[in-house]
C-alpha cells in the first residue's frame, strides 16, 4: 500500500504509557516494585520512556496503570517531603536531580487511569480514550527501552508529521526465526526509513512471514484508533489486541513502518535486561573498570 494523500496530520501531543501488567517474569522482584520501577542500573525504566516522550514534546502523558501499582504515581510526580528532607540534609544536588527526573504539572498535564482487568493492549490503550488530546496519540510500552542519540518517538512523530499513514509503528528487522515472536509488517514499499505497509501478521511462522520487519513498542496512531478499538472483537488470549484494531483500519487510515535508529532492548525478559543495563553501563566511564574486571573473569572461566 502506497501513502495515502492527506492533509498534514494534526500534531501528535497525548502520549499513553500501558502499565498495568504484573511483570510476572520478573517474581519475586515485582511482587512489590512494578516492573516499570526497575533499574537499569540507577534509572528506571520508565524514567527513559518518560524523558523520551518529554523529547519529543508531548504535552499530556496518560498512565494506564493498576490500583495496586501507586508506587508508578509516587514516581513520576514531584514529591515535596522528600525534597524537602533531602535539602534539610545538605543533599541539594541529589534533590535536584530528582525534581528534574520527575514530570513538572505545570508543564506536562499527566493523568492516571487505572485497567482493573488484564484485557490486552488494545484495552489498556482505550482506557485512556476519555483523557486523550484531539488528533493523534503515540502509545510507548516501557518494557521496549531504546537507546540512541536521538529519542525513537521524536524520529516517528518528525516522519509522521510528513503525512501518508493514520497509524505508524516502529520496526526492527530481526532473524528469520524470530518472525514467529513479534508482529510482522507486511512491506509493499520504502522511503527512506517508513516502510509503508497493507497490514500485519501476528506471530507468523518463519516460512509464512510477509516480511522480517517486527513491531516494537513504539506507535502513533490516527485518533480514529479508539473508536475502532470499541468495536474491536477479542482476539488471541481472549483479549483486546491493538495489532488486531490497526490491521483492521489500514485499508481506510494507512499504514507504515519506521526503522528508528536506536538500539531496541526487551526488557520485559531478564536477558533483555541484563544486556541493557550491560549496553547503559558500557556507555559510562564510571563503570569502565567494572566491566572490564567482569570481563576478564569470565575469561578466565573459559
Amino acid at each position: 500500500m502506497e501513502p495515502k494523500e492527506t492533509a498534514t496530520p494534526l500534531s501528535v501531543r497525548t502520549a499513553i504509557f500501558p502499565v498495568a501488567g504484573l511483570g510476572t517474569r520478573f517474581l519475586p522482584a515485582t511482587k512489590a516494585t512494578p516492573k516499570e520501577l526497575l533499574p537499569v542500573l540507577d534509572r528506571p525504566l520508565i524514567q527513559f520512556a518518560i524523558d523520551e516522550a518529554r523529547a519529543a514534546g508531548i504535552e499530556r502523558m496518560i498512565f494506564v496503570s493498576h490500583p495496586t501499582k501507586s508506587a508508578i504515581e509516587r514516581y513520576v510526580t514531584h514529591d515535596a517531603d522528600l525534597d524537602a528532607q533531602l535539602c534539610a540534609k545538605g543533599k541539594h544536588e541529589l534533590a535536584q536531580r530528582l525534581k528534574d527526573s520527575a514530570l513538572d504539572t505545570k508543564q506536562i498535564d499527566v493523568r492516571f487511569v487505572m485497567q482493573d482487568e488484564p484485557l490486552g493492549l488494545g484495552h489498556a490503550v482505550l482506557c485512556a480514550a476519555d483523557d486523550a488530546l484531539p488528533g493523534p496519540v503515540a502509545v510507548v510500552l516501557p518494557d521496549d527501552l531504546i537507546l540512541g542519540e536521538i529519542g525513537c518517538l521524536s524520529e516517528m512523530i518528525e516522519a509522521y508529521q510528513k503525512g501518508g499513514a493514520g497509524h505508524m509503528v516502529a520496526t526492527m528487522q530481526v532473524e528469520q526465526d524470530a518472525v514467529k515472536s513479534y508482529g510482522i509488517l507486511s512491506v509493499t514499499g520504502r522511503d527512506e526509513n517508513v516502510l509503508w505497509a497493507d497490514g500485519m501478521v501476528e506471530k507468523p511462522e518463519p516460512a509464512d512471514a510477509p516480511s522480517r520487519q517486527a513491531v516494537v513498542g513504539r506507535y502513533v496512531l490516527d485518533g480514529s484508533i479508539f473508536d475502532d478499538l470499541r468495536d474491536q472483537e477479542p482476539g488471541a488470549g481472549g483479549e483486546i489486541q491493538l495489532t488486531d484494531a490497526i490491521s483492521r483500519a489500514t485499508p481506510r487510515v494507512g499504514l507504515s513502518g519506521f526503522r528508528f535508529s536506536g538500539q531496541r532492548y526487551d526488557c520485559g525478559s531478564k536477558e533483555g535486561m541484563l544486556r541493557a543495563i550491560l549496553a547503559y553501563a558500557g556507555a559510562s566511564p564510571e563503570f569502565r573498570e567494572v566491566l572490564s574486571e567482569h570481563k576478564a573473569s569470565l575469561f578466565a572461566a573459559e
